[in-house]
């Protein structure tokens, strides 16, 4: 197996750094994992360690801030290098020694700021500061337009926190960014940079900033330092917060290729030693954080025409966790390193278990993005929906058992796989009965799109780990209370799922969502989905792709109103989608019968006749925790997990799981 990515393992460099592989791990925000003095705390530390453990060559931390009077942030936020130079660099120097010992690099991400597209919970009270008096991305404010003094102050902050990264033992920096619409690109880009001095105007104007601070961290780093540059190539900006989508044509309002690979050029002539390369903004933010809705590898066509324009190493990220693709994007020139971010997120272990040929034991990530943006967005915190212990290495670290207990475990679903997993490696001895004929619960109804298919890799892996683990895995094989009171279990699990909620349409070709997607049930031509939640927005979306006529009916105002992902470039992608595949949605409506081939809706205004052959429910679940309420008097250590629980998403059976299932003594 080596030897087939042997590419992926060569050694590189950037600038004076050398790297053992080509792996990098992306940037990604490290809410959490600072103190309060603008140091790395113990889980940050760990976080970091643990991937460079897990192989990776280059370690380029999330965004820490050089500058926090001009743009204030509420701290802890994250690690700052000049908040207080000593304590930083002495908790950064643990770090990167530890890293070091691994043979592998690390980076510090220095920003400028975030200006315009600051994230409302980790804004507070601050006012919001841009090149312009321009709109704020996410709230109703105009934003305060920096001041040329401002400017010189940032820049000289960037040398001093660039300074301390290099004394903390940090191998180079990356700068943060002219990417994804934060403040550097918002000076880059002509849309949001309406100014008339030496920062505005020309395109060399606009990257003056970007020039500025690199002359500033060579001056007072030295020019072997290697300073690398977070890029977006494109912007994909209809108008002011609206992006494009993948295939629509569109007027670029912010930067286009064009200009992209001119400031690519630009960047590389000014002394940048690498670019890190994508597309996207704030406006669009479903390209910079791609949902499974884009298509695997999407950054690799920009990256490549970087790569023939400049004459430093490209690194190249999102979704670039299938190691064939990473291959072909390497040796077909279209980048030099391969970055990772939500994979390594998913599994730490990445490299190390590709370069043994284990690639069937890397935990998949499933780019759902509930424990990283969405947390990040809702709770400033970073973490993982398949991973409980990523930024918690320590404090979930796994115990063994005191002693070894029989545990029964009815349901093969996502929580019962995640806590025979866990039991398994405490050193108990869990069986699962499951009543299907494959482990992963709704994972494999809601991995039949396409564009889900990595919900099936994270069965298959449970699959595999179970396996490999040694746990007795029982398929078509139901339980009863009877059967359970006479297994002898120690203690036993129940999680037994959900069952889809139904209407009643007397006449209608109705089915729920699961049937369609498994193929139990043949959807006709047109088809009426009850529902605009995530499950039936997907399943609309899927069908779409088969050329179906698809109609949503939604009782609510909108699309995913309440069980939408947690992170909006997921639930704003899959709402835009809708309409521009030609999916017609009815909301403040509701089915209220069938006749004559087609379902009545009633609507504010009247009742609408829509043709329909097949009608899918798609309204929600309900928890099914029969056999737990049966056996809950009787047993006296009884668990319940999983929709079984309550009904939630993947991350929430996960976590759920990995806690109980790590502290069964």
């Amino acid at each position: 197996m080596r030897d087939k990515y042997a590419s992926l393992f060569e050694e590189t460099a950037i600038g004076t750094c050398r790297l053992k592989n080509r792996f990098a791990m992306a940037p990604m925000g490290p809410l959490g994992l600072g103190d309060a003095e603008g140091g790395f705390n113990q889980r940050g530390i760990d976080y970091y360690v643990e991937r460079a453990r897990g192989g990776t060559g280059l370690i380029i931390t999330g965004v820490t801030f050089v500058d926090n009077r001009i743009e204030q942030h509420d701290m802890p936020s994250v690690p700052c290098s000049t908040h207080n130079s000593v304590h930083f660099i002495r908790t950064a120097r643990e770090l990167t020694e530890k890293i070091h010992a691994y043979d592998s690099k690390i980076f510090l991400q220095l920003s400028g700021g975030f200006g315009r597209v600051t994230i409302p919970t980790n804004l507070g009270e601050h006012p919001p500061v841009a090149p312009s008096p321009i709109p704020h991305r996410w709230l109703d404010k105009t934003c305060r337009p920096l001041t040329r003094e401002e400017i010189h102050e940032i820049v000289v902050q960037f040398g001093k926190g660039a300074f301390h990264a290099k004394r903390a033992g940090f191998d180079g920096v990356q700068i943060h960014a002219v990417h994804e619409g934060y403040l550097l690109d918002q000076f880059a880009i002509a849309l949001f940079n309406q100014r008339d001095d030496e920062y505005g105007g020309s395109l060399e104007n606009r990257l003056r900033f970007a020039r500025e601070v690199l002359m500033e961290i060579k001056r007072t780093c030295g020019a072997d330092f290697p300073v690398t540059l977070r890029y977006s190539v494109k912007s994909f900006i209809k108008d002011w917060r609206v992006g494009a989508l993948p295939g629509e044509a569109f007027s670029e309002k912010g930067k286009d290729v064009a200009e992209g690979i001119e400031a690519a050029r630009l960047l590389a002539q000014y002394g940048y030693d690498a670019l890190d390369v994508d597309v996207g903004c704030y406006d669009a933010w479903w390209w910079n954080h791609p949902p499974m809705y884009q298509e695997k590898g999407l950054y690799i066509p920009y990256a490549k025409m970087v790569r023939e324009a400049v004459d430093v190493p490209v690194i190249c990220a999102g979704r670039m966790d299938d190691p064939e693709l990473a291959l072909k994007a390497l040796n077909e020139g279209a980048c030099d390193i391969i970055s990772l971010g939500r994979p390594l997120l998913a599994d730490p272990e990445y490299v190390n278990k590709l370069a043994a040929g284990h690639t069937a034991a890397i935990r998949p990530c499933i780019s759902c993005q509930e424990g990283c943006m969405g947390r990040i967005q809702e709770y400033s915190a970073l973490n993982c929906a398949v991973n409980p212990q990523a930024c918690r290495e320590r404090s979930e670290r796994l115990v063994p058992a005191p002693r070894q207990k029989r545990i029964l475990i009815v349901g093969g679903g996502v929580a019962g796989c995640e806590a025979a997993r866990v039991l398994a490696l405490r050193g108990h001895e869990p069986a699962v009965y499951e009543k299907t004929d494959r482990l992963g619960g709704n994972l494999i109804p809601g991995g039949m799109p396409s564009f889900k298919e990595d919900d099936h890799a994270l069965a298959a892996w449970y699959a595999h780990q179970l396996k490999q683990l040694g746990v007795a895995v029982h398929l078509n094989a139901a339980m009863d209370a009877e059967a359970i009171r006479n297994w002898g279990a120690d203690a036993v699990i129940v999680a037994t799922g959900s069952n889809p909620k139904m209407v009643t349409l007397e006449g209608a070709p109705l089915y729920p969502a699961a049937d369609v997607l498994l193929g139990r049930v043949k959807a006709g031509q047109d088809v009426v989905v009850i529902g605009g939640g995530l499950v039936g927005c997907e399943i609309a979306l899927w069908l779409r792709e088969q050329q179906k006529t698809v109609t949503i009916v939604e009782t609510l105002p909108k699309l995913l109103a309440i069980n939408a992902p947690l992170c909006h470039a997921n639930s704003d992608m899959l709402a835009a989608l809708i309409p521009f595949k030609g999916i017609d949605a009815i909301t403040s409506a509701k089915v209220t019968g069938y006749e004559d081939g087609s379902a009545l809706v009633e609507t504010a205004d009247g009742t609408r006749r829509v043709k329909a052959d097949t009608v899918i429910a798609a309204i929600g679940y309900l928890p099914e925790n029969t056999l737990y309420q049966k056996l809950r008097p009787e047993l006296p250590e009884l668990y319940l997990l999983g929709d079984a629980r309550r009904v939630a998403n993947i991350m929430y059976a996960i976590w759920d799981a990995y806690e109980v299932a790590s502290h069964i003594q």
